[in-house]
């Protein structure tokens, strides 16, 4: 395996063959360089879109009130659904897997006054569980609180880059702002993941947006939790649903009644089909190295006939069999494994420098694949280049000398 003077005559042979050599490995490498590429823009992919769905809680729900569709006991049809603060208590009280509840009060996009600048931002009563729902960061200050709630203070937590517009490079904890002809305190400034939407709004206490407006309604009551099954999940909303419906006195068939949009089911439809992406990313990988290994056979078939003479030449003078598969096998297995690893380490490099200078997306954050799979991929190469190699060695050992001999 280790004999010196076999080593030098596989070297000759591939420096004498450079140009059929090279080919056989470039293809070799141009396979598991776009199996690493393929991998690594699925896996990029699929963070991204676990990223953006983390800008929200993964298990959330969004109820919509609406207009009834179906007749229910004596009720007229196209009856419009309103949530009040009656409906958010008790949900909250009905439901103990609920981890965080919100209600939601819409105010139109308006002007946000300091100093001569204005910025238009879009104000929102809530409560202070929407941190929670919608992973808001706090960088500066803090978020809503139940006190700010209780005493309906006119206090706001501002998005980042409303804040930037506004303030520039003063700190706008502590400053005020107008609103609709009233100041509102700033106590914090909140920041979403990447591709979050809330850094062009301000958000107040639910109670003093609802004093300002004189009203008890909301507009749409926000749940999250954090370990409910996706069945689970599906008996919680049909509850929720039930719940609401014996509440407003309408049909709990009735889809028009309400709305209510789930995360999990979205994210786990998502998921499966970037699963379905990711086997396919796999299977074109695969057939991409498998091409390449077709190559090393093909090649080894063809040095085989150019060695016939030679290899009689051999086994006329005693060369066993098993030293003839040998040679031909190291041959084979050689450039596999440096094309191979050419290969690996080309797109290693590409994923690891060249993709974090591009600017991050929605829906595609850092592409990088596993090194396990990886080095996998690129020993299941080898071993595939060896088999390769196995087939025109077997057949090389099994030429009779004399026959060989002839070869012309």
């Amino acid at each position: 395996m280790f004999d010196i003077d076999k080593w030098q005559e596989i070297f000759s042979s591939l420096s004498k063959n450079k140009l059929r050599t090279g080919l056989t490995a470039f293809s070799v490498a141009w396979g598991i360089f776009m199996l690493i590429i393929l991998l690594g823009s699925g896996n990029g992919l699929k963070t991204g879109v676990q990223d953006k769905f983390t800008d929200n809680s993964i298990n959330s729900i969004r109820i919509y009130p609406g207009q009834t569709s179906i007749p229910f006991e004596g009720q007229k049809l196209g009856k419009y659904i309103r949530f009040t603060n009656q409906d958010f208590e008790n949900i909250k009280k009905t439901f103990p897997e609920i981890d965080y509840i919100s209600a939601q009060l819409r105010s139109r996009t308006g002007l946000v006054s300091y100093k001569n600048k204005s910025t238009a931002l879009n104000a929102e009563g809530i409560h202070p569980a929407m941190q929670y729902i919608e992973f808001q960061k706090i960088e500066g200050g803090r978020f809503i609180n139940q006190i700010d709630l209780r005493e309906a203070r006119k206090v706001a937590a501002i998005g980042s880059n409303g804040a930037a517009e506004l303030f520039g490079e003063e700190s706008p904890i502590g400053k005020y702002v107008n609103f609709g002809n009233t100041p509102f305190k700033i106590i914090g400034v909140f920041k979403d993941k990447p591709g979050g939407k809330g850094n062009g709004d301000i958000f107040i206490p639910i109670s003093t947006a609802q004093r300002l407006k004189g009203i008890n309604r909301v507009d749409r009551i926000m749940i999250a939790s954090k370990n409910l099954s996706e069945e689970e999940n599906e008996l919680f909303i049909a509850a929720l649903e039930k719940n609401i419906a014996n509440r407003h006195h309408f049909s709990a068939e009735d889809e028009r009644a309400i709305r209510v949009r789930s995360t999990f089911e979205t994210f786990s439809m998502i998921m499966s089909v970037l699963n379905i992406i990711e086997l396919f990313i796999i299977v074109v990988g695969a057939c991409t190295i498998a091409a390449g290994v077709v190559g090393v056979g093909n090649i080894m078939l063809i040095v085989v006939k150019e060695r016939t003479k030679e290899i009689g030449i051999r086994k006329a003078l005693g060369a066993t069999p098993f030293s003839i598969v040998t040679m031909i096998l190291q041959e084979s297995i050689l450039v596999t494994s440096i094309a191979g690893f050419i290969g690996l380490a080309g797109g290693v490099f590409l994923l690891e420098v060249v993709a974090p200078l591009i600017p991050d997306s929605d829906f595609f954050v850092n592409p990088s694949v596993d090194a396990t799979v990886a080095l996998s991929a690129t020993f299941t190469l080898i071993f595939a280049g060896a088999l390769a190699g196995f087939f025109p060695a077997y057949k090389a050992a099994k030429i009779n000398p004399v026959v060989a001999l002839r070869d012309e």
